[in-house]
């Protein structure tokens, strides 16, 4: 039987029930990704492209970008999943994926990951703000084309699937630990597998 969100430890009791009939036990894009493979499988086709495809930018740089989006986004399950997958794949460096989301211009950022973020940070907020200054910026600090368009790419696709889940009312797992198995899962077996 179809129940929506789940109650017990990950969904607590008498939270709101997603909108639309999902899977039991599939958290945020998950289910939807599921319940729906004509959709589900070109977004995560994309979704690998973008996270896991060539590029100049590492997949623990483009999976803190994805989850900087997301944290700006509040979408909780996305933020959640993505920084895990960052920290695995990013291993020593795994501290500054907490940290971008909280003070992208540190100083313990690279130049260039600094710069990528306030232009990813712009895209999230409105597109059309990122201008000639960022980008020469970003192209100062190291970065090519490939990864300013990456940059845009990855949080634009952000900001949809973000509100994606949201729009839904999926539900997110409250335990740090189901997190810690997703971003292992995600970094290790990609994306063309989720759900």
């Amino acid at each position: 039987m179809w129940t929506g969100r789940r109650a017990g430890a990950d969904c607590p009791e008498g939270s709101a029930v997603a909108h639309v009939r999902l899977p039991e036990g599939l958290p945020g894009i998950l289910g939807p990704l599921r319940q729906f493979p004509a959709t589900g499988r070109p977004l995560r086709e994309l979704t690998e492209v973008l996270l896991r495809g060539p590029s100049s930018l590492s997949s623990g740089e483009r999976e803190m970008i994805a989850a900087f989006v997301s944290s700006r986004n509040g979408c909780v399950f996305c933020t959640e999943s993505h920084a895990a997958a960052a920290r695995h794949l990013l291993g020593d460096d795994a501290d500054l994926v907490d940290l971008a989301s909280v003070n992208p211009e540190a100083g313990v950022l690279s130049p260039k990951m600094r710069a990528l973020l306030t232009i990813a940070g712009k895209v999230q907020r409105d597109a059309r703000t990122v201008n000639a200054a960022d980008v020469q910026r970003a192209r100062a600090a190291g970065a090519d084309d490939q990864a300013i368009h990456d940059t845009v790419l990855v949080a634009a696709a952000f900001c949809m699937f973000n509100r994606y889940v949201d729009g839904l009312a999926t539900w997110a797992p409250t335990e740090p630990d189901a997190y810690v198995h997703i971003g292992k899962r995600l970094a290790e077996e990609g994306y063309l597998r989720a759900a």
